[in-house]
């Protein structure tokens, strides 16, 4: 933990985690004369609620600061929106002093040594890791009132391009475990690498430790909540979070044996 990027780790003797990357909202105090946009514009493209999805009986790593502050789910050349494109056109800064942007660098590298630290020793303890990446999107770019594109929107989005081979059958284990459960009495669709792939957590994890566990990035469309208001639909987060106890179950009882070495 920092005072410049804030989030808390939570371990448990599991070897799966849930991470909720751009779950917060905070901006450093320090910071706020500079930026230039408020609570609401900041507000739509973070995924506000994803950490109350990721409360689930493992290790979980959830962010505080928002990503319009630090995005640690890019690289660090991409996490500090200094220009329109790196944040939907949106200009998130007036000029932020050099020493600023030096101690946010920083950061990121901090934090990755500390997911570094905390993934090793996951597979010191288990011979292995399963991260649930999870994060949300918009559907409604246009404004409120857009019917929502159901074919080139699933309601969940995993991404999983960085992952080893050796883990499809996981993979396919997570997807069929979700196909198989209901939401809100509906079927559930869930794609894989349609809107998202994954991010610069999956490639680092991946890119380190890839032969010894698997980053499953769910990214859950909107609908859990009024994307332009905020308002929060309850019931369907907490249904959400009850659809990943679920599939955790199945994944529990995957032959992790096979796959070491």
């Amino acid at each position: 933990m920092s005072d410049f990027f804030a989030y808390y780790v939570n371990t448990s003797n599991s070897p799966f985690w849930s991470f909720a990357l751009h779950d917060g909202n905070r901006i450093n105090p320090e910071l706020t004369d500079y930026l230039k946009l408020n609570d609401a514009e900041r507000f739509r493209e973070e995924d506000p609620y994803t950490g109350t999805i990721a409360e689930l009986p493992i290790n979980k790593f959830i962010v505080s600061t928002s990503r319009f502050q630090l995005d640690i789910n890019r690289t660090i050349a991409d996490a500090i929106y200094l220009r329109p494109e790196q944040a939907w056109g949106l200009s998130v800064w007036a000029t932020l002093p050099e020493n600023h942007i030096t101690a946010l660098q920083h950061e990121h590298q901090n934090v990755f040594k500390e997911i570094e630290t905390l993934i090793q020793r996951t597979i010191d303890d288990h011979g292995y890791f399963v991260v649930l990446d999870i994060h949300s999107y918009n559907c409604k770019r246009s404004g409120p009132d857009e019917e929502v594109d159901h074919e080139s929107n699933p309601q969940i989005n995993l991404g999983t391009i960085y992952n080893h081979p050796k883990w499809k059958p996981l993979i396919q284990r997570f997807m069929t475990s979700v196909q198989n459960q209901a939401y809100l009495s509906q079927p559930i669709d869930i794609r894989e690498n349609v809107k998202f792939k994954g991010g610069y957590l999956s490639k680092f994890i991946n890119g380190k430790f890839g032969a010894k566990g698997c980053v499953l990035s769910i990214e859950f469309r909107k609908d859990f909540m009024d994307e332009w208001t905020g308002e929060p639909y309850i019931e369907r987060i907490m249904a959400y979070r009850q659809v990943l106890m679920n599939a955790l179950t199945d994944l529990q009882e995957y032959n992790f044996d096979d796959t070491r070495g």
